[in-house]
């Protein structure tokens, strides 16, 4: 899992620095809240591995859902002229904290209960 992990970091970094993609800075919001909704799919993915609840169907589902409602607020806040993304930034950034703590939690739990066995 972790292999295949790295590899497709590694592709997706090396296929960005060969190729020379470039984007109208009017896609930068939404280009953005696709990224926090992938970076918060990701950190939940892992937190539910270490708590052994991980499910393929529920991150899958969960990432392409983060991802649509994220570009809908963007894009409805856009054609409102309110600043929706703000809400996503919020939600996925609050989530992003809340999952790293549990999993620094888990983390230490599992040093600490090693720690105790020696």
């Amino acid at each position: 899992m972790i292999i295949a992990i790295i590899a497709g970091l590694t592709a997706g970094l090396a296929i960005g620095f060969v190729f020379d993609v470039s984007y109208p800075t009017e896609y930068s919001f939404y280009i953005v809240m696709g990224l926090l909704a992938a970076i918060d799919s990701l950190i939940g993915a892992a937190r539910s591995h270490l708590e052994g609840k991980y499910n393929g169907w529920v991150f899958g589902t969960g990432f392409f859902c983060n991802a649509v409602l994220a570009g809908f607020l963007t894009f409805l806040g856009d054609k409102l002229g309110i600043p929706l993304y703000y809400a996503a930034i919020l939600v996925f950034g609050g989530r992003l904290f809340n999952n790293l703590a549990v999993m620094r939690r888990i983390a230490l739990e599992r040093f600490l209960s090693k720690k105790e066995k020696i």
